[in-house]
């Protein structure tokens, strides 16, 4: 997976930033003051499934979801760190398509983005 891809990507959406989050080594993706995507190795002493994976945890509608994780199982994962019902952790090192990782991006911000006040919605879409 081209991560230098997935970062463009995950920063091309309007008011996108990333910051390191430096206690835990994670590059986090925000729009509004949210996060929408976070990026990060699990440290090699984190539970089963995520120790040592490379993931990538984004927002995601919970019927795709059940979908993903049906068809993935080993590597579409319940977040790590998030509420599982509402956010995935995809291993980055696995076979995923990237065609689908991105749309799994764009949908990530878009569910975030929706959730903000109207007021901020407009003057990130303004700039």
């Amino acid at each position: 997976m081209n991560l230098d891809r997935i970062d463009a990507r995950l920063l091309a959406h309007p008011g996108a930033t990333k910051a390191l989050h430096e206690k835990w080594g994670w590059m986090v993706y925000w729009v509004g003051g949210k996060q929408f995507a976070c990026e990060f190795t699990a440290g090699p002493d984190a539970k089963a499934p995520y120790a040592g994976r490379h993931l990538l945890s984004l927002k995601c509608d919970p019927d795709r979801i059940r979908e993903l994780r049906a068809e993935w199982p080993e590597t579409v994962l319940p977040a790590y760190y998030s509420d599982g019902r509402t956010w995935i952790s995809v291993d980055l090192d696995a076979n995923l398509p990237e065609r689908l990782v991105l749309s799994l991006c764009d949908m990530s911000y878009a569910l975030v983005f929706a959730k903000l006040p109207k007021r901020l919605q407009h003057e990130i879409a303004a700039k």
